[in-house]
């Protein structure tokens, strides 16, 4: 119970936190309207799984081959949630979101551009190596390490949607970039306080 708990949490935090997914499905909801919104939030929650599946495959080669490799790795896990908690606290200047009008986006071409944009984001890649490094214990079953993966994928899935719905509405996307500070330093906190919590924990 703690396990799902504590992957829970970390999946929340690092889902709300602002990166180059947010500013992606908000470019899209804001200038292509909620279906092209949600559509990208999709193509963010599916691009999730591609980091799950390698995690799960190496993580499993890792524990197998060297016990003191994969406490190292657990350790930098830790270290990644402390830095980019930090980074997060810090975070002083609006999330830039480039809204310069483009052709409309396909609903093949939305889905690609949320993919791609979580495929290839290094947060992501980070987010999920260090959950399942650091919080995921070596002898949690593989079923219950795929519901896990299915868990981030559609709490993306979930965030994503609502803000792609909140930011076609222009007073809604104001309300909340000018809460953006508050939530940054809320969400940098938690962060540090569960990375030096799970580094010094055996």
């Amino acid at each position: 119970m703690t396990e799902l708990l504590a992957v829970a949490a970390i999946t929340v935090l690092a889902v709300v936190s602002p990166g180059a997914d947010f500013a992606m499905v908000v470019r899209n909801g804001y200038l292509y309207g909620r279906t092209t919104g949600v559509l990208a939030a999709a193509g963010v929650a599916a691009g999730v799984l591609v980091h799950v599946t390698y995690t799960m495959l190496g993580v499993g080669l890792l524990i197998a081959s060297s016990t003191a490799l994969f406490t190292a790795v657990k350790l930098a896990g830790a270290a990644y949630l402390i830095y980019i908690g930090v980074r997060t606290f810090l975070a002083r200047a609006d999330l830039d979101v480039d809204l310069s009008d483009r052709p409309g986006l396909s609903p093949f071409g939305a889905l690609r551009s949320g993919f791609l944009t979580n495929a290839l984001n290094p947060k992501t890649t980070l987010f999920v190596v260090a959950t399942f490094t650091q919080v995921v214990g070596p002898d949690t079953a593989l079923w219950q390490q795929a519901g896990y993966g299915l868990f981030m994928s559609a709490a993306h899935l979930g965030w994503f949607a609502l803000v792609a719905l909140f930011f076609s509405h222009s007073r809604l996307r104001g309300a909340m970039l000018r809460r953006q500070k508050a939530l940054n330093r809320s969400i940098g906190s938690v962060l540090v306080g569960l990375g030096v919590t799970l580094g010094l924990a055996r």
